[in-house]
């Protein structure tokens, strides 16, 4: 370990080999640090948090403070994010609450950008990008390969379907389709799906095209949604990416956008 003198660490915290702590940072009781993870200058952390291998998190970010949620009574929670993530300056991730599971999740391989903030009781998947200063509110779920633009916020308990795209400085209030392009403009709108992304994660042509047939079904033509999904199952091919389709908007619970 490479531990910097300035550096604050509480000896119940533990590290494992390899990690790295800069100047002035500060690890509470109860934080766990995987092996070479590189800890910035100034970054405060609190526990109960378990962070894992090579992740770098860079200046003045907190981690696992307790949530803004005036319902938290002091309950034990947690922070838990796993490997190989860059979690950039002044971005804060907070602990879960009871109400909510008591755990905020971030998966793997994911880029948190500068001033991002991730509320409590917040579930990330795997390759998930957050531009600058994206918020979510508490209870927001984001599957893998979700790309989050700069600004945005989403609104508590909605979520973010895989290989979804929202554009900057949206105002998200409803889930966001998988693989779906959404941008606000004077309310959050579905422009298609989301093909650049989708092409440079290795889907063909085919399967784009098919996602294509699917969207405008749900999002141009004059069925309501219900009918729409109907349409979709008898008119096209049932791929693992359709049923992923139909399955998150037949289990939403405050909509979808369209």
């Amino acid at each position: 370990m490479s531990i910097h003198p300035t550096a604050v660490i509480d000896p119940q915290a533990r590290l494992a080999s390899g990690v790295r702590v800069g100047p002035y940072a500060v690890i509470g009781a109860e934080v766990e640090i995987g092996e070479e993870t590189d800890v910035g200058a100034h970054v405060v952390m609190e526990g109960p948090t378990r962070i894992g291998r090579r992740n770098r998190i860079f200046p003045f970010a907190s981690i696992g403070l307790i949530p803004q949620d005036l319902k938290f009574r002091g309950e034990r929670s947690e922070v838990v994010i796993g490997d190989d993530n860059r979690i950039r300056e002044f971005t804060s991730i907070h602990r879960g609450t009871e109400g909510g599971g008591a755990l905020t999740r971030v998966g793997h391989f994911n880029l948190l950008m500068a001033y991002v903030h991730i509320a409590h009781d917040c579930l990330l998947g795997d390759h998930v990008i957050l531009g600058n200063g994206a918020t979510l509110a508490g209870h927001v779920l984001i599957e893998d390969h979700a790309t989050v633009g700069a600004f945005v916020g989403v609104h508590q308990f909605c979520r973010i379907g895989r290989h979804a795209f929202i554009g900057g400085y949206s105002v998200i209030t409803q889930d966001v389709l998988p693989f779906s392009r959404t941008v606000h403009e004077r309310g959050a709108k579905v422009y298609g799906i989301n093909v650049v992304g989708l092409r440079r994660r290795g889907f063909d042509e085919a399967r784009i095209e098919r996602l294509h047939q699917a969207m405008r079904l749900l999002t141009q033509s004059k069925l309501n949604t219900s009918q729409a999904l109907e349409k979709i199952r008898e008119t096209l091919d049932q791929s693992e990416d359709i049923e992923v389709l139909v399955r998150f908007v037949e289990s939403a619970e405050r909509g979808v956008i369209k």
